[in-house]
């Protein structure tokens, strides 16, 4: 897929159109006591989670370390991810085959969170990008205009979700993760299935990633009545959200992330280097193959007059830092790129959306990576949270 389809996926999420199914006749439900229902659940076979997840460390010096990666299958905490739109299954919905690019996302947006969770991730029968392409053509596939278009992967979302509460959560703490459509759908659920009921006691934090999650300006919680924004990795059932623009590219006046439609509200934006405010290490986890998005942008030369490591990711101490800011009504994560002449190491980071020509799409910001850029500062702080709700209970 091109940077740009992704792009109108973020824009089905954002418009409400990303989730469903092609007809107004609500199709058979799954049963997620099936595992090949699951992308990822603890002992199943084939589990798209246990994946090698090696990282070549480049230091500034342009100095190389390998990096290890291990699972924790005691962790004491869990995770439930829904995963952004990523289908290229023809039609308007999706199968419930997990293909590459299912395969792939969870690879680059999940799996890392293993050290410090369990990881249940279902397939859902997401709006595909096979609609929005031709949505964005200008023909559009026959019902994907349907109101049911936006009900059925939301059920099938609930529906796993209170499967692996009934089977397999047994009282324990929860993360909820979730990028793009996949937060749009979490942005759904936890309203509706967990905030007021027992589950919330359960509720660790929420990862709303890639979406704007609204909150009432100058307070930390909005459309989230109950469950405020994370100030301390030490506190627990809060939530986490934003969208990232490079420093250099800040959202143009037609950028869909970043704020909200009701003038009562603004975007949440929660800086995983910094929960508390200012700047922070954003400590990123690239990939060093194929991005999410499959981007057409080259690898990049990781230290100059070197060979690239071999390993799937690449991680850059001090590279990259960020903070959030308010700008022009636009509430976002700006990454900012430390480049030193001094320094070996490439300042080129992909992850901008680009339309015809490479020619980036300015209003998308870095959505490609907004899990990959903080991702070791997501982890750490799901680290620290499941430590506090230990503590709690």
């Amino acid at each position: 897929m091109t940077g740009r389809i992704f792009a109108t996926l973020a824009l089905g999420a954002a418009l409400g159109i990303g989730v469903g199914a092609a007809h107004a006749q609500a199709p058979a439900k799954n049963d997620y006591a099936k595992p090949e229902t699951w992308l990822c659940w603890p002992g199943k076979a084939g589990d798209a989670c246990a994946i090698d997840l090696t990282a070549t460390v480049v230091k500034a010096d342009g100095s190389t370390s390998v990096e290890t990666f291990k699972a924790d299958p005691k962790a004491p905490i869990d995770c439930f991810y829904v995963y952004p739109t990523v289908s290229n299954d023809p039609g308007v919905v999706s199968d419930m085959t997990a293909n590459a690019e299912e395969l792939n996302v969870v690879k680059q947006q999940l799996a890392r969170f293993g050290s410090k969770c369990r990881i249940y991730a279902p397939l859902y029968r997401q709006f595909t990008l096979t609609a929005l392409r031709a949505m964005v053509s200008g023909t559009p596939i026959a019902g994907a205009a349907d109101p049911a278009v936006r009900q059925v992967g939301y059920n099938d979302v609930v529906d796993a979700w209170n499967h692996y509460l009934a089977t397999a959560n047994k009282g324990r703490g929860v993360v909820l993760i979730g990028h793009s459509q996949g937060s749009g759908l979490l942005q759904r659920l936890i309203p509706a299935e967990i905030e007021g009921k027992p589950v919330q006691k359960q509720l660790v934090s929420a990862l709303i990633l890639g979406s704007n999650l609204g909150v009432e300006k100058g307070k930390d919680t909005g459309a989230f009545k109950s469950i405020p924004l994370c100030k301390s990795a030490r506190q627990v059932g809060c939530a986490i959200s934003y969208v990232t623009f490079r420093d250099t590219i800040p959202p143009p006046g037609n950028s869909r992330f970043g704020k909200v439609a009701n003038p009562a509200m603004e975007a949440a934006c929660v800086n995983p280097a910094a929960l508390a405010g200012g700047v922070g290490e954003l400590k990123a986890y690239l990939s060093n193959a194929d991005n999410i998005s499959n981007s057409a942008a080259a690898t990049p030369e990781w230290v100059k007059g070197k060979p690239n490591p071999k390993t799937p990711f690449v991680t850059v101490p001090g590279l990259i830092s960020g903070q959030c800011v308010s700008k022009d009504g636009f509430n976002y994560l700006e990454a900012k790129v430390n480049a030193d002449p001094a320094d070996p190491r490439t300042d080129v980071i992909n992850g901008d959306v680009t339309g015809p020509g490479g020619v980036i799409a300015k209003d998308w910001g870095l959505h490609l990576i907004d899990a990959n850029i903080a991702m070791g500062n997501l982890v750490e702080v799901v680290g620290e949270q499941a430590k506090a709700y230990a503590a709690r209970k």
